[in-house]
């Protein structure tokens, strides 16, 4: 059983307060993290003396004699199936970028509650003293036999797409790196929901992206994936095009993929007559170039704490406005997605997460919204209890359509 945690600072709660470590003013924020905010706790009781011989010596070894004659039984006799690795180097940790490792540790603490309270899955945060991409990689397959999926979180790109891609051919169980599909799947939720409020498909609509890292390239691949009509990506030098001789292998890739239209320049360029902007950069779009968009257009600003367009501007000139934050309507956060996929993954113990299960984990999560659908409701609260159920059965289901379920 878990320890209680005491405050030493709870016996005073004035702005007065200090605390005592570091004479710092009271910080409500430092206080619900002091001891982390999780802990290891036992499922069985151990009582007495028979229950110590069956969760240990001498009954134990029955259960790890029957797994090392058949592997399978791993599942059934341990945590595997139902614990996740959140695995960071803390090179690019929530918009504080390369802070290290320990540092990155209580947003890894944070996702792994996150897991546990929106999904009811259990995650293990394991943060990296390397930022070698191929050190990262041999770290996590060696760790795997512990893990029914792994989470790779806040690795800063390009190295997270190799990584990603490496694991997934070297394991046979979910690698997912929420910063790019997380996104990705919560972006095309609400955008669905947008077009069909105005009577659109995404096939209608012409979209520019703005940030070309993890978030950015996963979006712009996986809308397409879904239908959209055509998508720019814009860096920091303008559209990801391929007259452009200055682009990496993966924004060479994503200018073959994206961009039919042949826009090149500067991202204000791309958004004149544009159905859709999706920020995931920072920075800021100038008010003119949000008003050269084309009538009746979707902002989504999901940068933190700052959105690229103010959604006061942004409601001058869109239809429907989304942020990453939680104090508008329309909150694009991550953790409507993945505490879902990965529990509808691990419910079937999937060797894999395929687009066909984040697609339709994107439906799910759009059909919560059902007849409630308005412009300042897109996309539901990640308090809504039906988020997390709807979601994992549809992971499940197509997790077993596309024959990548064992059981």
């Amino acid at each position: 059983m878990a320890a209680e945690i005491v405050n030493p600072r709870s016996d005073s709660n004035t702005d007065n307060s200090t605390d005592s470590a570091t004479d710092e003013p009271f910080d409500p924020a430092f206080a619900l993290h002091r001891g982390g905010k999780m802990a290891v706790q036992a499922t069985v009781p151990i009582r007495d003396k028979d229950d110590l011989s069956l969760a240990y010596t001498p009954g134990v070894a029955k259960v790890c004699s029957a797994i090392a004659e058949n592997p399978e039984l791993v599942h059934d006799y341990t945590w595997k199936s139902q614990v996740v690795a959140v695995v960071t180097d803390g090179t690019a940790v929530l918009g504080l970028g390369d802070i290290g490792p320990e540092a990155s540790l209580p947003v890894m603490e944070g996702k792994a509650i996150l897991f546990k309270q929106f999904g009811g899955v259990d995650a293990v945060p394991i943060a990296l003293a390397t930022t070698d991409a191929d050190e990262i990689v041999e770290t996590v397959v060696r760790l795997a036999p512990s893990f029914g999926g792994v989470n790779l979180e806040d690795i800063s790109a390009p190295r997270c797409f190799e990584i990603e891609r490496k694991l997934k051919e070297r394991l046979d169980i979910p690698v997912f790196h929420d910063d790019q599909h997380g996104t990705a799947v919560v972006t095309l939720a609400a955008l669905r929901n947008a077009a069909k409020l105005s009577g659109r498909t995404l096939g209608d609509l012409r979209g520019v992206i703005s940030g070309a890292g993890a978030a950015g390239v996963a979006i712009a691949k996986f809308l397409l994936e879904a239908g959209l009509g055509d998508v720019a990506v814009a860096d920091r030098k303008g559209v990801v095009s391929r007259d452009r001789e200055d682009l990496t292998d993966v924004k060479r890739e994503l200018a073959e993929l994206t961009n039919r239209a042949g826009i090149s320049g500067p991202l204000e360029t791309a958004l004149v007559g544009a159905d859709v902007f999706i920020g995931v950069s920072g920075g800021t779009v100038p008010e003119s170039a949000v008003a050269s968009m084309a009538p009746g257009a979707f902002v989504f600003a999901m940068a933190n704490p700052d959105p690229e367009v103010h959604p006061d501007i942004a409601h001058k000139y869109a239809a429907v406005v989304a942020t990453g934050r939680s104090d508008y309507p329309n909150q694009i956060n991550n953790v409507l997605a993945f505490p879902g996929i990965f529990a509808g993954a691990l419910q079937v113990r999937a060797s894999r997460i395929t687009e066909g299960m984040k697609i339709a984990a994107a439906n799910a999560l759009a059909d919560v919204v059902g007849d409630e659908l308005a412009a300042d409701y897109v996309i539901p609260s990640p308090f809504d209890e039906r988020v997390a159920p709807a979601v994992t059965a549809a992971v499940a289901a197509a997790a077993r359509a596309e024959g990548v379920a064992r059981r």
